[in-house]
């Protein structure tokens, strides 16, 4: 019988020191560059919009960015390597990276980065209230899923691994 709240089996067997190619990247040089460069191509795109304030420019950008990474880094299983025997293959990015150490200085750039936008977004639309809520609602949710707590947890079932249902 399904729960609300499962917890992903372990990761057994991993080499520490083996390179999981799809995760890899995240910790490269251009990576955190460009995370800046989307985020400013997704304000400039906005703002080009002939309808929209700079207060709705930076909101849809917010929205977007975080849609963008809970989508690539909490949203999407498994890798599309064969690699390390399918030992990824009910993981997310979030928790492939690394090994699933936590506190490492790419997940603490990936966790910040959304922090920023936020109170960016929350500064240019004037504090107005519904706004506010909209953007804290969006970053709340990446952050929720960054959380050490939720390492491995899904609720409703929600990105089960085939061999999680046992």
């Amino acid at each position: 019988m399904r729960t609300l709240v499962q917890r992903v089996a372990s990761v057994a067997n991993l080499n520490e020191h083996s390179i999981n190619p799809n995760s890899h990247w995240v910790n490269l040089k251009g990576s955190w560059t460009t995370n800046i460069v989307v985020i400013i191509a997704l304000r400039l795109v906005f703002g080009t919009i002939p309808w929209t304030t700079p207060e709705l420019s930076w909101t849809l950008t917010n929205l977007s960015y975080c849609l963008f990474q809970y989508i690539m880094f909490h949203g999407i299983i498994g890798t599309p390597f064969e690699v390390n025997q399918g030992a990824y293959d009910n993981l997310t990015l979030w928790e492939q990276m690394d090994n699933g150490e936590q506190y490492t200085p790419t997940k603490k750039f990936l966790t910040v980065v959304p922090i920023i936008v936020f109170l960016i977004s929350t500064h240019y639309s004037n504090y107005d209230v519904a706004t506010f809520i909209i953007n804290f609602t969006a970053v709340l949710i990446v952050l929720i899923a960054k959380l050490p707590a939720f390492h491995r947890v899904r609720f409703f079932g929600i990105n089960m691994g085939q061999n999680d249902f046992n």
